[in-house]
């Protein structure tokens, strides 16, 4: 067990390095006349709002994406718990974009970077945007039953301009930019100086940039992100997440910018009776009030 805790506290301890005073201004002037010419659209930012298309919130029902009409679902507070510490930490340092992973598949990464951006995107003025740089496994576009392509790879390839890539969710502000087509080398792809000019200038319009990315053990897709990126979250699963695959994810990051650990899988007793109890309670009328809270027992059992 102490081997565990010396792996997450040692994720903990991982500082983001603050980058110098010269760097972001220095990056735009590295930008060649021809690397901006390979995007899109010259002043792609300008009015890149208005011209992105809306998708109706319509979120695959087996993709447990937090619905806002249900705050008080367990998970919907643990996110939003989460998003207070990121937030508060933005406040500290700089911290706009963020790259989630995971050491091995099947942890959930995906969703919770989902999550992430929805409960992000809940803020008044918070512009959120989601991108599904799994080009190996993407999965945004299930999760919210929207178009695989045009996405992130046609937008690098020169195929698509970026107001054709990113979504709107209708009246939220939440965008979601899908992985697009598939491709044969997604880490030459990555290595575009497109991606790094991406990611430099995402910022300047949304307050938060959300990255799905592949684990870090079966690819080295999420490495490289986490160098372009302001911070990483590890998801881990209880019960799955060996402590030798979370030693050996940490160790394989090029940059230390790991800002935690997310633990996912908690079975429901867990989790659910502390929210159960403190939102069973509702009120009829102004002298009545109904305890309606299972006992944990049939807590744990459902």
């Amino acid at each position: 067990m102490s081997r565990v805790h010396d792996a997450l506290r040692r994720a903990e301890n991982f500082g983001t390095p603050q980058p110098p005073a010269a760097t972001l201004p220095a990056l735009g002037s590295m930008i060649s006349q021809q690397t901006q010419a390979s995007v899109a659209e010259p002043n792609v930012l300008q009015g890149l709002l208005e011209q992105i298309k809306e998708i109706p919130w319509d979120p695959n029902p087996e993709a447990h994406i937090i619905d806002h009409t249900k705050a008080s679902d367990a998970p919907a507070e643990e996110f939003r718990s989460l998003r207070t510490r990121l937030n508060h930490v933005q406040g500290l340092q700089q911290l706009r974009s963020l790259v989630v992973t995971s050491a091995s598949p099947a942890e959930g990464k995906s969703f919770t970077a989902a999550n992430l951006a929805v409960v992000q995107s809940h803020l008044q003025g918070n512009l959120t945007l989601l991108c599904d740089f799994d080009f190996r496994r993407p999965i945004a576009h299930n999760l919210f039953q929207i178009d695989r392509s045009p996405g992130i790879t046609e937008y690098l390839q020169g195929k698509a301009a970026l107001s054709e890539v990113i979504r709107r969710v209708q009246g939220t502000n939440l965008f979601v930019l899908p992985a697009g087509e598939t491709v044969a080398n997604p880490l030459e792809l990555l290595n575009l100086p497109e991606v790094k000019v991406l990611l430099t200038r995402l910022p300047q319009l949304f307050k938060w940039i959300i990255i799905d990315s592949p684990p870090l053990l079966f690819a080295a897709d999420a490495n490289l992100l986490s160098t372009l990126c302001d911070g990483t979250l590890l998801v881990v699963r209880l019960g799955a997440t060996t402590i030798d695959s979370v030693t050996r994810a940490l160790q394989s990051m090029s940059r230390n910018n790991v800002l935690g650990v997310v633990a996912n899988g908690a079975k429901r007793g867990e989790l659910y009776s502390k929210y159960t109890y403190y939102h069973s309670y509702y009120y009829e009328d102004d002298d009545k009030v109904k305890d309606a809270a299972p006992n944990d027992e049939e807590e744990e059992e459902s």
